[in-house]
């Protein structure tokens, strides 16, 4: 008969497996950073429901939201060290880590809609990206949408100059730190639980954000403007630690895929709904002004911030940059 080394179990718990060989349920801690009323949040809830279905309760998800475990900073790492077993941590996220590539989503104005966003992820640049996590340690399973963002200040936006000097949050990324300079605002990297508090105190003037996000951690509520733009997409990574992952029994695995499919299905159906929910409950609360670009506008932006697209492409890569075009049909 054969037994488990100490090693062995310590790795086994580390990871979430049980020490009766698998006996009692496999616990998966789901950590996001977001509310759990957000198209993320509903996400995260649909695969625990199905994952502990398809399982029959082989396999418990805990999800934590709004930074309950850890804020956008820690969450990664926590991940590679077995802390927690799966985050869906925002594209952006991955620059830092070194999978610089991942930052290609955050350049301004590379797609127009969602069915541009789904020639990438739903092909193989989207498939390419995943599969450089690897190499980190993590596996990525899906890609789940938020949406388009709109940008928020307590002052009218309408064209590039209207940016002059604002300090506007961002997350962590060189693209949005490039992008943000390129409107003449000066770019402030925030936790994403920080940025109510630093809207309501004036440590920043605005952000950028899609209209689920700003509606559920009531920023409409310190921000008097905000213009829909669309002109930059946000979306998540859903991912895995490799070792957990990898370590458990082929079944449980393709039961998790599968519902891993499924809520993913079912986070991205409901994105562009509960964005256009929560822009509708800002405007009728009525302490934001939101403002829709005129064509002559939005051809402001576009031609104020498509030289990010140039000065990035050492640090995302020209090849990529060029397979995005050629994918939606963008001329260089």
């Amino acid at each position: 008969m054969k037994f488990l080394t100490t090693a062995g179990l310590a790795a086994m718990l580390a990871f979430g497996v049980s020490s009766t060989a698998l006996a009692q349920a496999i616990t998966i801690k789901f950590s996001h950073v977001v509310a759990p009323d957000t198209p993320k949040g509903k996400g995260a809830e649909k695969f625990k429901e199905l994952a502990e279905a398809y399982t029959e309760g082989k396999v418990k998800v805990e999800v934590y939201p709004n930074s309950q475990l850890y804020k956008d900073k820690e969450e990664l790492e926590a991940l590679q060290l077995g802390a927690v077993q799966m985050l869906a941590p925002s594209l952006a996220k991955f620059g830092p880590l070194g999978v610089r590539e991942f930052e290609v989503f955050d350049l301004p104005f590379i797609m127009k809609d969602y069915d541009d966003l789904r020639k990438i992820t739903d092909g193989p640049v989207g498939r390419a990206l995943l599969d450089k996590l690897d190499a980190k340690g993590i596996i990525g399973l899906a890609y789940w949408d938020n949406g388009f963002k709109v940008m928020s200040a307590n002052s009218p936006m309408h064209v590039p100059d209207d940016f002059l000097g604002l300090k506007m949050r961002i997350q962590s990324s060189k693209i949005l730190e490039a992008q943000m300079k390129a409107l003449g605002a000066v770019p402030q990297v925030l936790a994403f639980s920080e940025v109510y508090q630093a809207l309501q105190t004036g440590v920043v003037d605005g952000t950028e954000n899609p209209p689920s996000n700003m509606y559920t951690q009531k920023m409409h509520e310190v921000q008097k403007h905000a213009t829909v733009s669309n002109h930059g997409y946000l979306g998540y990574a859903v991912i895995v630690n490799k070792a957990f992952w990898e370590g458990l029994p082929e079944d449980v695995r393709g039961q998790l895929d599968k519902a891993m499919t499924e809520s993913t299905a079912y986070a991205n159906e409901i994105a562009q709904k509960e964005n256009d929910d929560s822009l509708a409950a800002m405007k009728a609360a009525g302490t934001t002004t939101f403002y829709d670009l005129t064509p002559e506008e939005r051809t402001e932006w576009v031609e104020a911030l498509k030289p990010v697209h140039t000065e990035m492409a050492d640090r995302v890569g020209a090849d990529l940059i060029k397979q995005v075009y050629e994918a939606v049909g963008m001329k260089d």
